[in-house]
């Protein structure tokens, strides 16, 4: 089975103002698109092939550039869509809440570690909070297409929360000014998905 580009679950224009209706079309049938045909002509014939793109990223050999590359970034952006919703924000709720207060003293306090860790990636990347099995949690971040289910990446866990911020990610609405974009990111999170993500991997 080849993999195929996902259907976004709310309109281009759903999360305005926070991010505009023309990055949304542009990043996802422009940029996730790519990732995702390149992908499959880079699995195509191998033994990945048929695969999850969880166990393809598990197992990754980290010196195969084309899979990793487009590899991740088809299952970064497939998170990254899912984890917002419009009407969304707040805070979470529940064992996921407990979590964040245990491994940072509060919800500011992890606020305020994830979007450093967004604002502070050098060039293109992720910010990820990933969950540990047992129920801990971690901020860190990742660079390029890399993510937390690659082995050796410096930042391990199940993603359950991720912000791009490469620059096709805001550019056209927020030029270089990504610490708006970031702080903009918590209004559209939608923290029952990150729940439902974290209590299925915890």
């Amino acid at each position: 089975m080849s993999f195929e580009l996902p259907k976004l679950p709310y309109s281009y224009d759903a999360l305005e103002p926070y991010i505009d209706a023309r990055t949304m079309e542009i990043h996802l049938t422009k940029h996730h698109q790519g990732y995702t045909n390149n992908l499959n002509n880079a699995i195509a014939g191998t033994e990945m092939e048929g695969k999850s793109i969880e166990a393809i990223l598990e197992n990754l050999d980290m010196n195969n550039k084309a899979v990793r590359n487009n590899g991740g970034g088809y299952y970064n952006h497939c998170l990254y869509w899912e984890i917002m919703a419009p009407n969304a924000g707040g805070k979470p709720t529940g064992a996921l809440a407990e979590a964040i207060n245990d491994a940072f003293g509060s919800f500011d306090a992890f606020a305020d570690a994830f979007a450093a860790a967004a604002k502070t990636r050098f060039g293109s990347g992720w910010a990820w909070l990933t969950v540990h099995k047992g129920g801990k949690v971690e901020v860190c971040s990742t660079p390029n297409q890399d993510n937390p289910l690659m082995p050796n990446v410096g930042c391990e866990g199940t993603p359950i929360l991720g912000i791009d911020v490469w620059e096709h990610a805001y550019y056209l609405n927020y030029q270089n000014r990504r610490p708006d974009y970031v702080n903009a990111f918590f209004n559209v999170i939608n923290w029952d998905e990150v729940s439902r993500r974290y209590n299925e991997n915890k």
